[in-house]
């Protein structure tokens, strides 16, 4: 818009210095300046200029010295001394010259005479594409064409439609950009079949040139109206969501193409309906998703022009019972002697399993012994804990639930994960893949490979004490697999509990690992709390470091000493996980803790420990 407006200031200004030079020119009271052959020239002409001056117009008192100068524009092309000039001008520019004679006297300023201006421009071109249309039944006819070139002249377009009974219509249009003109008549669907003939013709001052006629009939031209007042309405036909499509249409409209897609996707589905009085079913829509709807008229089979797509309508279908199966997983903790904590988690639905808004989940925990149903609960949460018997055979039912029915249940027994050894998947590793991904590998377990019916592998962060509340992750992976790719929920400088469960139909096998995505040297170290003398050894403890200061998985702890008034170097006295056991011999003077995470064990470098004395 800007753009536009600023052309808009350039072409006032030049109009108007444009209008003062005129001004100036007709004057012309002391000489007159002539141009032949004429003043308008096709584009790469000769023109022959003159100027000459009017009687007792010259220098006075000495007209000998009359010194005659043409100018195009404010540059000196020609000078002559006299009553009069002539110039031979070629290669004149499309558009307009201006050519300003003037007269120079001795010790005096110029003085303008005369001046022409001299168009260059070029005959039109035959225009092109002429077609026509009437938007809506009730709409007038309007035609649009190519003009070609531009002429650098004024051009006049003339329109003519011509009908039957000799009827013809006309209308002119004197702009220079013209390529569009509405005749303001409406053809009636009286005739539908009646041919009528459009024709532009353009003409200037080098010539004319007219458009290939273009006929047509009523059916055509006329673009019907989009659609309006579209509705929606949903139905429940056997589990199948059904919807009819409702709009209005002009009367004479025959054909419909209706497009529709899920909000959130690219790809139009297409249909194309004949006759359709303003409705159509449709019965391939998923369930609780949000569509758009448009729908496009025409008025004949093979004839005339789709009319625009119409306003969109977007709506919801509606819900119906979730299709899909919870994977379930589960954690066991002894409490004591005759009781355990089962931990239940489960991931969501996709959307296209739920086929709506899950209002809770169902758990029935059942003890198969017996065969009576212990305890159910509804939750709004995706994991559920509880406290059982040790003894016993138990089994869990999951299943979610929307406004319109449930799920399958996901039936799981719990068993002890870990206990068949010959099961447990054998040089399990953890490799930082990148940022955000660890890539774990394992050998299958020693045990007949066919009993393994999958393997699961499951993360969390590492964290110590109680762990139940810690986020829960895992995935499942083919029999035939033996790597993992784990991506979910992986942040860069934490450390992961890993396991790689082995599972058969009655029991499983584990390892565990941990991993990182990515590590670096621990932000602080150990502090030691106390150091006893117990049995002819020293105790050493101390406390471990924050979870948020590890920067990583830690893989040892190292122990250094030296006697309490040495001057010598810390010395290693051992490896420890927690705490440790050293002789009193050695370990009676100073000792000092130091940390090593695995970025010190990767990359064999050793840093300084920091150490307290005793």
């Amino acid at each position: 818009m800007a753009h536009t407006f600023r052309q808009c200031s350039l072409a006032l200004i030049f109009i108007i210095m444009w209008l003062l030079i005129k001004a100036k020119i007709d004057e012309c009271k002391r000489g007159d300046v002539t141009v032949k052959p004429s003043r308008v020239i096709l584009l790469g002409s000769t023109v022959n200029i003159s100027c000459s001056l009017k009687p007792r117009q010259g220098c006075l008192p000495y007209s000998s010295r009359n010194k005659l100068i043409l100018y195009k524009f404010d540059r000196k092309i020609s000078f002559h001394h006299g009553h009069s000039l002539n110039a031979q001008v070629t290669g004149l520019p499309l558009g307009t010259t201006l050519f300003v004679c003037k007269l120079a006297c001795i010790k005096s300023d110029e003085i303008q005479i005369c001046g022409a201006e001299i168009l260059v421009g070029v005959a039109p071109e035959q225009p092109q594409n002429l077609s026509c249309i009437q938007k809506g039944e009730q709409g007038t006819v309007a035609c649009t064409w190519e003009r070609g070139q531009d002429t650098h002249l004024y051009t006049e377009y003339t329109l003519q439609l011509s009908g039957p009974k000799n009827l013809t219509w006309q209308k002119q249009c004197k702009d220079h950009y013209c390529d569009y003109l509405d005749f303001g008549i409406n053809l009636t669907p009286e005739s539908p079949e009646s041919n009528f003939t459009a024709k532009v013709t353009a003409v200037n001052s080098l010539g004319s040139s007219s458009s290939f006629p273009s006929t047509f009939t009523f059916l055509d031209i006329v673009r019907p109206l989009p659609p309006w007042d579209i509705r929606i309405k949903f139905q429940k036909t056997s589990s199948v969501s059904r919807c009819t499509l409702y709009w209005r249409d002009e009367g004479l409209v025959l054909l419909n193409r209706l497009r529709y897609r899920p909000s959130n996707s690219r790809h139009w589905n297409m249909v194309n309906v004949t006759e359709a009085k303003g409705r159509h079913d449709l019965l391939d829509l998923k369930p609780f998703t949000e569509y758009e709807f448009q729908i496009s008229s025409k008025l004949h089979l093979y004839k005339g022009s789709w009319s625009d797509w119409s306003e969109t309508l977007r709506a919801q279908t509606p819900e119906e019972e979730p299709t899909g199966m919870l994977d379930v997983w589960y954690m066991k903790r002894h409490i004591d002697y005759s009781r355990q904590r089962i931990s239940l988690f489960w991931k969501n639905l996709s959307v296209s399993e739920a086929r709506g808004k899950i209002l809770h989940y169902q758990v029935t925990l059942q003890e198969l012994t017996g065969g009576k149903v212990m305890t159910q609960n509804i939750t709004g949460h995706t994991s559920w804990t509880t406290v059982i018997s040790r003894t016993g055979n138990w089994a869990v039912a999951v299943s979610a639930a929307n406004s319109k029915g449930s799920s399958l249940p996901t039936r799981i027994n719990i068993m002890n994960l870990c206990e068949a050894g010959l099961l447990a998947p054998r040089q399990v590793s953890a490799n930082s893949e990148s940022m955000g991904n660890i890539l774990v590998t394992w050998q299958p377990p020693r045990k007949d490979l066919s009993a393994v019916q999958e393997y699961v592998v499951e993360w969390r962060q590492l964290h110590p004490g109680d762990d139940t509340q810690i986020p829960l992750n895992w995935l499942r992976s083919p029999p035939y697999n033996v790597s993992a790719l784990i991506s979910e929920n992986i942040k860069p400088y934490t450390c992961y509990e890993i396991r790689v469960y082995a599972l058969s139909e009655d029991q499983g096998g584990c390892s565990s690992i941990l991993g990182n995505s990515k590590h670096k040297a621990p932000l602080s170290g150990p502090h030691i709390n106390a150091i006893t003398e117990e049995k002819g050894s020293i105790l050493i403890s101390w406390n471990s470091i924050p979870v948020q200061e590890q920067m990583g998985c830690l893989l040892h702890y190292r122990i250094y000493w030296k006697e309490r008034d040495s001057n010598s170097q810390p010395q290693l006295c051992g490896k420890a996980n927690w705490m440790a056991f050293v002789a009193p011999s050695i370990c009676i003077a100073i000792i000092m803790v130091g940390i090593f995470s695995m970025h010190y064990f990767q990359q064999k470098r050793r840093h300084s420990c920091p150490w307290t004395g005793s």
